[in-house]
């Protein structure tokens, strides 16, 4: 048997054994891993089509495959693999291609066809045992020659890691990230404790971590994994916006998830509570950092309404005509109030849906603050947020994040109760969006002597993180509140605006076709039909017709993610119709294109870009592993290793988009969305729309959306903990 034959192992009556190297990967599949690839196997002239569960396998690795052969109806003849082990390559062609393929730093096509033809063969040996004779190969100098061997040593490690994690069942993915965080003592850590990899390595859950721990002899009903199994439940709750539970359905859910006794979960919830790693409230079980958080909110609005206000008092009826007559305006009677209340109140939340005046009343504000101090802040929770709030009221807005300003040291806010911002005034918009951790963050850093002023629009739906903050604040009835209600008669010409609050109100919109409308419904009854109508309309009639950019003026909204309607699949038509490319970069079981948007998924503090950010992919470098994406023009660069990061945003969800906006909203809606149709979601969905709103679907699907304001409840604590520490505080 030769290394330029195709090798074939008879293992049992129809299992055969293929050796050989990806040549590129057609389709993967990213929760199951399942992959369709086309394989090179030496010495044949075709390239063969694998198919099968092949998590994190990339273009250029050799492999050794078990499996069968079958015949699709469509796509022909078929390799099904069975199972696999990684090999290294062992003919040029093979190396060549591994090389090439971005695995290892500093090595691009170009040098890898230059290394294979110095060494041939021998090219693996030379770079792992004697690297100094790349040298020899032209062009390559000392630095480029470090990065290699380092990255090649580092490889090396990850194998190890590899190894260990597919001897219990774990995708080759993962080995990156663990040796990332982990560095050479990876195995040891996982060995002490595989529980800890849910809790800080992003993309490794509970799952996965049970999986090594049980492969290594955990017990079922081992305290180490059921008090992390009821941690884990908890994050996850929080994930779905919860901050607290009550503690019988935790019992019962965390007894299903685990497969363990209920008593048995009941008495860890206790040890857990005891040792302070829960704490508890009534009925309600919390996660410490959500309970402290909280409360630490409560006291601190306590503590700023308070304190003396340190901006002097003002005439409020002088003001308010002076700053009508400077910004050209007049404010009506709830404006007047929300105005004046702005101008006397500590603490004050103002809420109410599009064209209620909320950027007016904002300007108003800040227009005669500033007449007595420029110490003004203005903030939001997202980069497009604060863009927008810029561009209103011409003055600087930040984003929270930035306000903060993270220390990358300890991974915490600079800026706090210790080290507080200088400001006498603080207006913080689009506040229905803040989570309850990074609320507290804010709320420590404001001065005691400032005044805080929070705008939003609790209709909308919540904060993508756990909490209820905006809403919870209002409900406790301790804080002023001016809830603006009338629509005003320039944006009631807007059918976007009407719409949406006659949504808002549980009324059917106006879908009546008219000319120049900014507000369309299109009626079409399959989700094939639906999805067709988007991707024309995306690629090619609004650009034409409305003169909106393609990729930066035009956003599709998904309720769903799964479905022929759904993010996921509409993110892979939209890419091929609008990007396509023969050779993506595939990581994490996500193709990427140079010029593909893309969105960020969570919050990362040392890039300062967050959860819910959209970009365009501007360099995808194979040689160096790394990807640039522009934020707003800001170009951050990505490790290939934190590409589960990214998520392609052609369709993004409607709750991962708000406080954003774009001048075209295109939303698909279908019974097969059923489950998530609620008036919430359509109503937020809706807004985010600023020149033209596309319904593409069904009236039956809009009418049960618009029925349903069922919105599912949130726990949370913060109203309670409101109302105790306010009322004992201000009646002091």
């Amino acid at each position: 048997m030769t290394d330029h034959k195709c090798e074939f192992y008879r293992l049992n009556k129809d299992m055969e054994t293929l050796v050989g190297y990806i040549e590129n990967i057609v389709f993967t599949e990213s929760e199951t891993g399942f992959t369709v690839a086309r394989f090179r196997i030496p010495s044949q002239k075709d390239l063969t089509t694998v198919v099968g569960n092949l998590p994190s396998v990339q273009p250029g690795e050799t492999l050794r495959c078990v499996g069968k052969w079958k015949s699709h109806p469509q796509h022909g003849r078929q390799f099904e693999i069975n199972s696999f082990e990684t090999q290294a390559p062992s003919d040029v062609l093979g190396i060549r291609k591994y090389l090439e393929s971005g695995m290892i730093k500093g090595i691009g096509p170009v040098y890898a066809e230059r290394i294979v033809k110095t060494f041939g063969v021998d090219s693996l040996k030379i770079i792992d045992e004697n690297p100094e004779k790349l040298c020899e190969v032209p062009g390559l100098g000392d630095k480029r020659i470090d990065k290699i061997t380092s990255c090649w040593q580092e490889q090396k490690a990850i194998r190890n890691v590899m190894v260990f994690l597919r001897g219990h069942g774990v995708s080759a993915a993962y080995a990156q990230k663990i040796y990332k965080a982990y560095g050479d003592n990876s195995i040891v850590k996982v060995r002490e404790n595989p529980y800890a990899l849910a809790k800080e390595i992003f993309g490794i859950g509970f799952k996965i971590a049970d999986g090594i721990a049980r492969g290594m002899g955990i017990d079922n009903i081992s305290p180490l994994r059921i008090d992390a199994g009821i941690e884990h439940f908890l994050w996850e709750l929080s994930n779905e916006g919860h901050t607290c539970f009550p503690e019988s359905d935790l019992t019962a859910q965390a007894a299903e998830l685990l497969q363990a006794p209920s008593d048995l979960i009941a008495e860890r919830i206790e040890a857990l509570v005891k040792n302070g790693t829960l704490m508890r409230n009534e009925d309600l079980i919390w996660v410490k950092p959500f309970y402290l958080a909280e409360l630490g909110i409560a006291r601190e609005l306590a503590r700023i309404m308070q304190s003396p206000c340190r901006l002097r008092d003002v005439h409020t009826e002088k003001a308010l005509e002076w700053a009508q007559q400077k910004l050209n305006i007049q404010l009506a009677e709830e404006q007047v109030e929300a105005v004046s209340q702005g101008l006397r109140k500590k603490a004050l939340i103002i809420t109410g849906g599009p064209g209620t005046g909320k950027s007016t009343i904002t300007k108003a504000i800040l227009r005669v603050s500033e007449k007595i101090s420029s110490n003004i802040l203005l903030a939001a929770p997202t980069g497009r947020a604060a863009k927008r709030m810029t561009e209103i009221t011409h003055k600087k807005a930040f984003t929270i994040h930035s306000l903060l300003e993270m220390d990358f040291g300890t991974g915490k806010f600079k800026r706090n109760k210790d080290n507080p911002l200088k400001c006498d005034l603080i207006l913080v918009d689009e506040s229905s969006m803040i989570d309850t951790l990074l609320m507290y963050n804010l709320l420590k850093a404001i001065p005691s002597e400032a005044r805080v002023i929070f705008i939003g629009d609790i209709d909308q739906l919540p904060s993508v993180g756990a909490g209820n903050v905006l809403k919870d604040m209002i409900a406790s009835q301790r804080l002023p509140v001016s809830c603006l209600k009338k629509i005003f008669r320039q944006a009631a010409h807007s059918k976007i605006i009407v719409n949406a609050h006659r949504v808002n109100q549980g009324q059917f919109p106006d879908t009546f076709p008219s000319p120049r409308s900014d507000f369309i419904f299109i009626e079409k009854e399959t989700p094939e039909e639906i999805l067709e109508t988007i991707v024309e309309h995306v690629s090619e009639s609004i650009p034409k017709k409305y003169r909106f950019h393609r990729f930066e003026e035009i956003q599709v909204l998904s309720p769903m993610k799964k479905g022929v309607i759904g993010g996921e699949n509409l993110n892979n038509v939209l890419q091929q119709k609008m990007n396509p490319n023969p050779n993506p970069l595939i990581r994490m079981g996500r193709s990427f294109h140079v010029n593909d948007k893309v969105m960020q998924i969570r919050n990362n503090y040392q890039k300062e870009v967050f959860n819910g950010d959209v970009g365009r992919i501007m360099e995808i470098d194979l040689s160096e592993q790394s990807m640039k994406v522009s934020f707003d023009g800001k170009l951050v660069p990505y490790e290939f290793h934190e590409l589960d990061e990214l998520v392609l945003a052609y369709a993004v969800s409607i709750h991962k988009y708000q406080g954003s906006e774009c001048p075209c909203i295109i939303i698909p809606i279908h019974t097969s969305h059923f489950k998530l149709l609620n008036r919430n979601l359509l109503y937020t969905g809706i807004t985010r729309g600023k020149k033209l709103v596309i319904l593409i679907g069904t009236k039956k699907a809009l009418a049960i959306a618009v029925r349903n304001e069922e919105v599912k409840k949130r726990h949370t604590g913060l109203k309670d903990r409101i109302e105790e520490i306010l009322q004992t505080e201000l009646n002091k």
